[in-house]
């Protein structure tokens, strides 16, 4: 057994890096602990494992005395002299008290303690690897799932992509080559835990990082990135060289850089835009290509009002509200958008009328039209765009239901031919 435990803590050490002392203290500590009772409870007893034999021998520290009273923890100085001729009254001395049946024990103790130690050096290395990694992108292979979280293999350890941090349009399978961003790592008790994401903004950000050279080298940053994961993103840029064109070098030359980042995010629309300190012309920047008449900042409530002719309307708001939503990430101002033939009304008159509109839709009394007008929600349309979840954190699950079931049965009213099927 020695001559194998020998070779195999040399395999280790030569093989996985492992110091072959970390070993051998490992296994003496194991076979201390697992070997007391046969040894006996003395006061101090220490094991050493012999580095080229591999041979293991238990020792306890006596106190020399006249007459042994604790035979565990005392041995007399006609015995002790006997081993170390000039020890005297009250001193101590090492004495070897390894049992008969020890090589037994200790043979599968150190077994098992070379295994647990292994692993959990193989577990510190991996940690030491990733530990400053959070924040980096790395490639893995889709192994399996866990309820809907990812488990993804990176070679050495797997890593999970959690729910959460998934892009709700992406599906993967088992095999499936995937890029993500390393989001956290940590130190857990069963071994590191390392957390990847897709959906998270920064994935993006270190996208162009990668692609982009100008980004890669500081001459361009990216001052502002705003994120709806699987649909669009909005990055603002600034350029430290006034020869370089900051939305220029993120495109690329026919657009392939941004194309490229594209292709990996799965077809998911990136406006680039110019980064700029007045905050009127970057909400201009980020609302391109809609073209605005007015704009007027509100320093006190941190909100920019944007008067738009009808035509331009669909454009500036964008799909479900999504271009709106998105510029006030990117800006961190709140964005209001209206109609040119609305913004002629006084502040109050365009609330009461928008109560008034919403209240007299069926299914939604007074009070409900007024708590929805003053959280943002000023039309129909506006209404139909939330997502219920929105809803709810306003007026609770059960009412949030109601009205959008309200506002879903006042669109079909609404709609063309609706008069005709209902004859």
């Amino acid at each position: 057994m020695n001559a194998e435990l020998i070779a195999g803590l040399d395999y280790m050490q030569r093989e996985k890096g492992i110091d072959r002392e970390e070993l051998f203290q490992a296994i003496e500590q194991a076979v201390l602990q697992a070997s007391r009772k046969s040894v006996g409870p003395a006061r101090e007893v220490r094991v050493e494992m012999d580095r080229k034999t591999g041979e293991i021998r238990a020792y306890a520290k006596l106190l020399v005395v006249e007459a042994v009273k604790n035979r565990h923890d005392e041995i007399t100085l006609t015995d002790a002299r006997r081993r170390q001729p000039n020890i005297q009254l009250g001193e101590s001395i090492e004495v070897e008290v390894t049992p008969k049946d020890f090589g037994r024990i200790a043979a599968q103790t150190a077994k098992q303690a070379m295994l647990q130690r292994i692993r959990q050096v193989e577990k510190n290395m991996v940690f030491g690897e990733f530990k400053d990694r959070a924040g980096d992108i790395i490639s893995g292979t889709v192994r399996r799932f866990e309820r809907s979280d990812v488990i993804v293999d990176l070679g050495k350890i797997e890593a999970v992509m959690p729910s959460r941090e998934r892009v709700p349009t992406e599906e993967y399978q088992p095999g499936d080559r995937v890029r993500a961003l390393i989001l956290s790592v940590n130190n857990a008790s069963h071994g590191p835990e390392i957390v990847l994401s897709r959906s998270h903004p920064d994935f993006v950000k270190r996208l162009f990082e990668l692609e982009v050279t100008e980004i890669a080298d500081k001459t361009v940053e990216i001052r502002a990135i705003a994120r709806e994961a699987g649909y669009r993103t909005k990055i603002a840029v600034v350029s430290k060289d006034d020869k370089v064109d900051p939305v220029g070098a993120c495109v690329g030359m026919r657009g392939m850089r941004v194309k490229n980042i594209v292709r990996e995010l799965a077809g998911e629309k990136i406006d680039i835009t110019r980064w700029d300190s007045n905050v009127r012309q970057f909400v201009t920047n980020a609302l391109a290509p809609a073209k605005l008449k007015n704009l007027v900042v509100d320093e006190g409530r941190h909100t920019v009002k944007i008067i738009v002719d009808p035509d331009q309307l669909s454009l500036a708001i964008g799909k479900k509200g999504q271009n709106a939503r998105l510029t006030s990430k990117l800006t961190g101002w709140s964005i209001e958008i209206e109609k040119e033939e609305t913004a002629a009304l006084g502040f109050e008159e365009r609330v009461a009328r928008a109560v008034a509109e919403m209240a007299a839709i069926p299914g939604i009394d007074k009070e409900t039209a007024d708590v929805l007008v003053k959280t943002g929600f000023h039309s129909l349309e506006g209404l139909l765009a939330a997502e219920q979840t929105d809803l709810a954190e306003i007026l609770g699950e059960e009412k949030a239901a109601a009205v959008l079931q309200a506002a879903n049965a006042e669109l079909e009213k609404r709609s063309p031919g609706a008069e005709e099927q209902a004859q």
